[in-house]
């Protein structure tokens, strides 16, 4: 087996300090996926509030959840293995079309016979080719700027994220009030297309060689379970990533149903209307792109350690003001303080595994993190949005709020702690 144990260079280049939009590549990526989270946005919104209408049920809401994210861990044992042995860019417009087709059938479904059948069918299928998709654009970043422009890259596409987030949720609502929820799922559809479009101009530079098998001396040929393996065993053997996995598996329990309780606690607890919900998810938008904006510079100045754990304890102060918040104004500013902090930690955790983990094993490696972590994902969408329905909203959230302080605690204990734990030896493959 091949060794590749690296340490990164002590200082920046002057192709790291060079401006992220000299060239074409990373603007026209940027400017699609951009267009592509408009669009997102509107389905964040647009579907819960399509099932929400049909049924009135937070736990119906709940178990879509679930399902995608269901789907998502099991597209996640074959992601890695596509993503580093297929051509990255080719593979991100496939992924483009084929949500475009999927998102494109509800709608039209709809006008058919509306049912809500389709959805626990569609949405599901279309998150697993999201989190192929996510595997392979998370891979394709590093192959579009200099390694030391990797953490300004990630927070300009969050920033860029976050603004189309800002506007999509308020304007979803809108068109959810006027024209129904499936009218914003259609132009969902509409942006994966124009995203795919884009993708066909972009350029990727050359990948590093092919791992090799050593004793005959051609390039490795694994399958999908054992390049999952592969991916878990680099995650293991590096002693930070291997706490990020652990704590997020948790974190993620706590948090991947919040979206459903926030767009509930608008909707049943306050009596507000589909736009207060995008109001809502618009001011969430705003945190992320503050974070976005000041992630580089603050992980620079404070160090990892600090930036990542310190995000996920005002996240659980956030959670649980969520949950006592009476007023939209109120859970708006206790919303927009927990995207903050998720997109603080999030920008800084995946960065760090951009840096850290060679180009031949990034797909499979990322692939295995999001499978490991998203694991009680499902159970925990289904776990919070049942607890909502039978104790309501703020119990929950005081109760998720307070899980989310005691892991940034134990954070504190692991070498997560540490302000620049990128500079660590790469453990071998």
């Amino acid at each position: 087996m091949t060794t590749t144990e690296s340490r990164p260079t002590a200082g920046p280049t002057e192709q790291d300090a060079a401006p992220l939009w000299r060239g074409r590549d990373f603007p026209l990526f940027w400017s699609g996926q951009t267009l592509s989270a408009l669009g997102d946005s509107f389905s964040l919104v647009a579907v819960p509030l399509l099932v929400l209408h049909a049924t009135g049920s937070v736990a119906r809401m709940g178990l879509l959840t679930g399902l995608a994210g269901a789907a998502t861990i099991v597209a996640g044992i074959f992601a890695g293995f596509l993503v580093d042995r297929v051509d990255r860019r080719m593979l991100l417009i496939g992924c483009d079309l084929a949500r475009a087709v999927g998102y494109a059938l509800i709608p039209l479904v709809w006008l058919v016979s509306p049912q809500l059948w389709p959805l626990y069918l569609i949405a599901p299928a279309c998150a697993a080719i999201g989190m192929i998709f996510q595997v392979g654009y998370v891979a394709a970043v590093p192959r579009l700027v200099a390694p030391g422009q990797v953490t300004r890259a990630n927070g300009q596409l969050y920033a860029s994220y976050a603004a189309a987030g800002l506007t999509g949720p308020l304007l979803a609502g809108v068109l959810s009030a006027a024209f129904g929820p499936t009218a914003a799922i259609g132009i969902d559809a509409g942006t994966f297309a124009v995203s795919a479009l884009g993708l066909c101009f972009v350029r990727l530079r050359a990948p590093a060689v092919a791992p090799v098998d050593e004793r005959s001396g051609t390039p490795a040929a694994r399958g999908n379970w054992t390049d999952l393996l592969l991916g878990v065993r680099f995650l293991w053997r590096h002693p930070v990533l291997r706490a990020l996995t652990v704590l997020l598996s948790f974190l993620t329990f706590l948090t991947i149903g919040l979206t459903d309780i926030f767009i509930y606690h608008v909707k049943h607890d306050l009596g507000r209307s589909d736009g207060d919900v995008g109001y809502v998810l618009a001011a969430a938008a705003a945190g992320t792109i503050v974070a976005a904006l000041l992630v580089a510079p603050v992980r620079r100045r404070l160090g990892f350690g600090t930036c990542w754990i310190g995000a996920y304890a005002l996240a659980g102060l956030a959670i649980a003001g969520a949950g006592l918040s009476g007023n939209v104004p109120a859970l708006a500013v206790a919303v927009t303080g927990y995207a903050f902090c998720t997109a603080t930690a999030g920008i800084c955790s995946l960065s760090l595994r951009q840096q850290v983990t060679p180009d031949l094993l990034l797909g499979r490696v990322t692939s295995a993190f999001w499978t490991l972590h998203s694991a009680l994902g499902p159970l925990g969408a289904a776990v919070l949005t049942v607890a909502v329905a039978r104790y309501g909203t703020a119990p929950v959230c005081l109760a998720a709020g307070a899980v989310c302080l005691g892991i940034a605690a134990v954070a504190t204990l692991t070498p997560i702690r540490q302000p620049r734990p990128e500079l660590l030896p790469v453990p071998p493959s």
